[in-house]
């Protein structure tokens, strides 16, 4: 059960939140009586808290209009949060014309915060990167990203709890490279020493993380959000997809983004600008080719089908319904 003390701090929380506060609603929320209520409301008034006692059918408590609010005090997750909606913001470019803005305050919240949880939220911000693609992002478990943040930075093994998409639990080995935002989800890669082989894992589905002894050599390549991206083009799915379009770069990847399929320019046509339009190889994995034969056909450009023989068939079925349709009356 909160101490008396506990329950006047969360009494000026929800003040603090503006507009007036019924007794019973106040009640309500600190699991206390009425009269309760009106004590805690004294003691803040004690310690020259400006509370107003608003009289009426709607009438409660509030606080007094320009009423400076107290130093910060926002635990790990709520340190964690904010500092994380604010680089995100800043990434996707949902910040004030003044550019500063989000910086200066990242600033000034780390300068509130004890030492021990600046340096621990410096190195997340050290190990995070994002791809291209936004989204609104949901928040992980705190503790798993701030421990990963540190094998991250510290290049320490670390031991995972992570459920599949099929719902099987393992315990993994990672030898971590990095934290990358993608599509409104989290992810953290890096090398399985099992396996030998790179691995993709989404944090949310991470129950709990561990840093092991021990330290490993970052290796030299793609930075963690391209290999994030590379790892979605070439998942493992039920069909493996091969065509030769004829655009730009630009104009594929606008359809087809690195995290859906890569791309192949043959070694005579590598150095050409990306606005020259070529005969271009995209490979790609998909449970599903339903999808493909409208995207193809919203693509505008010239195509050659390599593999499968289903996706031709698919393509040409809806040639054939288009056409239908058009010489409809």
């Amino acid at each position: 059960m909160p101490r008396p003390t506990g329950r006047v701090l969360t009494l000026l929380e929800l003040l603090q939140s503006g507009g007036t506060r019924t007794v019973a609603e106040l009640a309500d929320r600190l699991g206390v009586e009425g009269r309760t209520v009106r004590r805690y409301v004294d003691q803040l008034i004690d310690l020259d808290v400006p509370v107003e006692s608003v009289r009426g059918r709607y009438g409660g408590y509030r606080l007094a209009p320009g009423y400076r609010l107290p130093p910060l005090m926002l635990s790990d997750d709520e340190a964690l949060a904010v500092l994380l909606g604010l680089v995100a913001s800043r990434r996707a470019g949902l910040t004030t014309t003044e550019h500063t803005a989000s910086e200066t305050a990242s600033a000034k919240i780390r300068r509130v915060l004890p030492k021990h949880i600046a340096r621990r939220l410096d190195t997340l911000l050290e190990a995070l990167a994002f791809t291209d693609e936004a989204g609104d992002f949901d928040t992980p478990n705190g503790e798993v990203l701030l421990t990963i943040a540190d094998a991250v930075r510290h290049r320490r093994p670390v031991s995972i709890r992570y459920t599949d998409r099929e719902g099987r639990r393992t315990e993994r080995t990672l030898h971590t490279y990095g934290i990358v935002a993608h599509a409104g989800r989290w992810y953290v890669t890096g090398t399985d020493p099992e396996i030998g082989a790179d691995r993709t894992f989404r944090l949310d589905r991470i129950a709990d993380a561990r840093t092991l002894p021990g330290s490993f050599e970052a290796p030299v390549g793609p930075d963690p959000a391209q290999r994030v991206l590379s790892g979605f083009a070439t998942a493992e799915y039920r069909h493996e997809v091969t065509l030769r379009i004829h655009g730009t770069v630009e104009q594929i990847r606008a359809h087809l983004p690195a995290s859906v399929a890569s791309l192949e320019e043959h070694a005579s046509t590598a150095d050409k600008d990306r606005e020259t339009e070529r005969w271009l190889r995209v490979q790609l994995r998909a449970e599903r080719l339903d999808w493909l034969p409208p995207l193809l056909a919203s693509l505008d450009r010239p195509f050659v089908i390599e593999r499968p023989d289903e996706l031709r068939n698919l393509v040409i079925a809806l040639a054939e319904r288009l056409a239908s349709n058009a010489r409809q009356t």
